[in-house]
């Protein structure tokens, strides 16, 4: 009998009150388990021995609880997870008050890390136990059951997901992402519920740009009160409550680009509220406010500083991911994944949301199209191109349809290089975030760099070409500054270059902006304190010439600019007098240095000399382990002649046959053996005419030779030739002249009786 799910499952159990057996649903909360699970707090900020052991013991309790919950049976588990509102409270807190990675944190006390690490743990195998409907073929849940459960239960919420996604999601994705695809998949309300969620998200970018008293899209159209104090910009608020915003932009940030990339299909959703454009809007106002904020702040605390830098930067980034993320799911996948049909849909999709960010109002007629200018999203397009270049999507677009539409996206392109107007490509592409550590709060020496007032570069404060990631970049210098600080001395004489170069290094040599300010009188205060006719001052090239000298007796015995001492007595002018041809042939130290080594050949010996009455050294009985005895039993060369005219003995003495006097027999010999080839090779003399029946055979022979080499195999057959005549012919006979009577025609000239026939038939010879 097939097993039953749990939701409709029956159990029968004893009744405690009355003793009778009675049957109840097998999810019911009498089964639940009396429990009570605490509520997680965070572990302590500053590591304070009583607090540190205050936090441990509530965490072992949360942790013991937990393991206890995982090791229940199926149907168990089940109750107590519907039924026990305080686990779901304990489970709650833990995803309110955990600290994140880019939290504040002070490096904890090693248990404090690993009592960490297995909630971490536990806590995720509870959440993935209870996103699984079916755990085994006996144990599992209907899926309508299922989603029913999660929903009308508060298992999941759309807040508890964008928790287990940046809390889990590193290290973790691919069960995340089956979870919460399991999630969705069985209970699509929870797509409702995204949608509904969307306007408080967005409300969240639109509060940011209210307290930095910024004016963004959808900013509140109701006039201020009068009683209401004034807002304050990033640049003139408290320090700290520039901390509180930057927190929270990092947290949210961070948040939404970890959904989306565990879950990318709630992109659709997303955009159904214009969310591309409304980040864009929002990059464009925020970061480059809160950025200047920092920069301009270089007295206050620098670690803090550096800290804000770090987190408004890795907030800039996910804000670039989050964009790149929705439009390669809404636009550039399905472009990949549809047939040719299907695919213009999403192509307009994609020039949809680049054209509403390259104008204020909704992309008009591409016959009609503007001029492109930088109304939105100068700067977020610069940044967005550095990352993910526009130009390798359109190019992507240009392969899947040749029905793209080359004026929208010719109009595209042209705004994308307009926004790059005024800044050097390659060294924003070039100048990447720092990277992000593991522990965010640690603060990089990057950015403690920027944060630093003795270290911060004087163009800092309306610096936008590099966006979060303005790392001071390699100053201008030579040719080119000569000519920037000729551009303002033409218009303002009477500045001096030294002045100029100040207000060029403090605003990023832009000297546009240079001139600009001087004329309105609004120079920074520190450049309103120099004399403006301060004199460009010679600085010394940084690399010394010893330094940067390179050549072959560098770094040699004699080399006075990398060692202190010399030795003086190799070091003499001209040729020594003492030294002279012979003195020179005379000297044999290198001969002695050299003797000792080849007295070692002279170890090994042919003969021992041993003097009468002394033992010899080396007896033949002895038994010797390094001996070769392995020709010991053959007497090899025993037989050679071993004399000095070896050579003489084995060949005699020959004397050359030119120096030779003529003997006549042994002429005779020679004639007589050439005589005896002769015959054998060469036909008889006495033959003028050879037997033609022998040159037929030899001929035959010749030809049958050919013939075997080509793969001939001849007939050997003799029955066309058939007996004699008047004695009658075998059937094989006739058959055989028959057959070469008709295929004779295919060799040499033998077909002159068929085209004698044909002629005639064609009347050509008479009959």
């Amino acid at each position: 009998m097939p097993a039953l799910p749990l939701d409709q499952l029956q159990i029968t159990h004893k009744d405690l009150k009355t003793g009778k057996l009675r049957t109840s649903p097998a999810l019911h909360p009498e089964q639940k388990a009396d429990r009570y699970f605490v509520l997680y707090k965070p572990p302590p900020k500053d590591n304070i021995p009583a607090l540190v052991e205050e936090y441990l013991e509530r965490a072992t309790f949360v942790a013991n609880d937990l393991d206890w919950l995982l090791a229940l049976p199926h149907d168990k588990f089940w109750c107590q997870v519907v039924f026990d509102e305080t686990l779901q409270k304990c489970l709650d807190s833990y995803l309110h008050y955990v600290p994140r990675k880019f939290d504040e944190w002070v490096a904890p006390a090693p248990e404090v890390v690993d009592m960490e690490k297995r909630l971490h743990r536990s806590v995720f195998l509870t959440f993935l136990r209870m996103s699984t409907h079916k755990e085994s073929k006996d144990h599992f849940i209907s899926p309508s059951a299922f989603g029913e459960i999660l929903y009308n239960n508060f298992l999941f919420d759309i807040p508890k997901i964008l928790d287990l996604c940046v809390l889990f999601g590193k290290g973790n994705s691919p069960l995340l992402q089956k979870m919460i695809g399991n999630i969705f998949l069985q209970q699509p309300s929870y797509y409702n519920d995204l949608d509904e969620t969307m306007p408080t998200i967005l409300q969240v970018f639109s509060n940011i740009l209210q307290h930095c008293g910024l004016q963004g899209d959808g900013a509140c159209a109701t006039p201020q009160k009068l009683e209401e104090r004034g807002r304050l910009t990033p640049s003139d608020m408290p320090l700290l409550e520039l901390k509180d915003i930057v927190l929270y932009l990092c947290d949210t940030c961070t948040t939404l680009w970890a959904f989306l990339d565990i879950f990318p299909l709630a992109c659709p959703t997303f955009q159904k509220h214009d969310f591309c454009y409304r980040l864009a809007s929002f990059y464009e106002i925020a970061i480059p406010e809160l950025e200047s904020a920092i920069k301009k702040r270089r007295l206050e605390d620098s670690k803090l500083l550096g800290d804000l830098w770090q987190r408004l930067s890795h907030s800039r980034k996910k804000l670039l991911e989050i964009f790149h993320i929705l439009l390669n799911q809404i636009c550039l996948l399905p472009v990949l994944e549809s047939s040719c049909d299907n695919i213009q849909g999403f192509i307009e999709e994609f020039l949809q949301i680049f054209s509403s960010l390259l104008q204020e109002k909704s992309p008009v007629s591409p016959d009609t199209l503007p001029p492109p200018r930088r109304t939105l999203s100068g700067r977020f397009l610069r940044d967005y191109d550095a990352l993910f270049p526009v130009a390798d999507d359109i190019s992507l677009l240009q392969q899947a349809s040749s029905a793209l539409d080359e004026t929208r996206t010719a109009y595209i392109l042209q705004a994308v290089e307009s926004a790059w107007e005024g800044v050097d490509r390659r060294k924003a592409t070039n100048a990447k975030d720092p990277p992000v550590a593991e522990n965010p709060n640690r603060v990089v020496e990057a950015a403690e760099a920027v944060s630093r007032p003795s270290s911060l570069p004087q163009n800092l404060e309306e610096e936008e070409c590099l966006g979060a990631a303005a790392a001071p970049g390699p100053a201008v210098c030579g040719v080119e500054l000569d000519s920037l600080i000729s551009q303002v001395k033409d218009l303002l004489p009477d500045l001096g270059e030294g002045f100029i170069l100040a207000c060029l290094e403090h605003y990023s040599y832009d000297p546009e902006q240079v001139i600009n300010n001087i004329l309105e009188g609004r120079l920074a205060p520190a450049l309103s304190q120099l004399d403006h006719g301060l004199d460009r001052q010679v600085k010394p090239d940084p690399t010394p010439l010893l330094a940067s000298r390179h050549n072959i007796f560098q770094n040699d015995e004699f080399d006075v600019f990398s060692r202190d001492s010399v030795d003086l007595s190799r070091v003499h002018k001209g040729r020594r007098k003492e030294e002279s041809a012979r003195s020179l042939l005379n000297d044999k130290r290198e001969v002695v240095a050299q003797r000792r080594r080849y007295e070692q050949y002279s170890v090994v010996a042919e003969e021992v000399p041993v003097q009468p009455g002394e033992d010899s050294p080396y007896r033949g009985d002895d038994y010797e382990d390094e001996y070769d005895d392995t020709y010991d039993g053959n007497q090899v060369g025993a037989n050679d002649a071993d004399s000095d005219d070896e050579l003489i003995s084995r060949r005699p003495f020959t004397i050359p046959q030119v120096l030779r006097t003529k003997v006549p027999r042994e002429g005779q010999e020679e004639d007589e053996e050439d005589e005896e080839e002769a015959e054998d090779e060469a036909p008889k003399p006495d033959h003028f005419v050879q037997d033609p029946a022998v040159l037929r055979e030899k001929a035959e022979a010749r030809r049958m030779a050919f013939l075997a080499r080509k793969g001939y195999r001849h007939d050997s057959s003799t029955a066309v030739a058939g007996n004699p005549r008047g004695h009658g012919q075998s059937r094989e006979t006739t058959q055989e002249r028959r057959k070469k009577e008709s295929s004779k025609a295919t060799r040499a000239n033998h077909n002159r009786r068929t085209m004698t026939d044909r002629k005639r038939s064609k009347g050509m010879i008479p009959s």
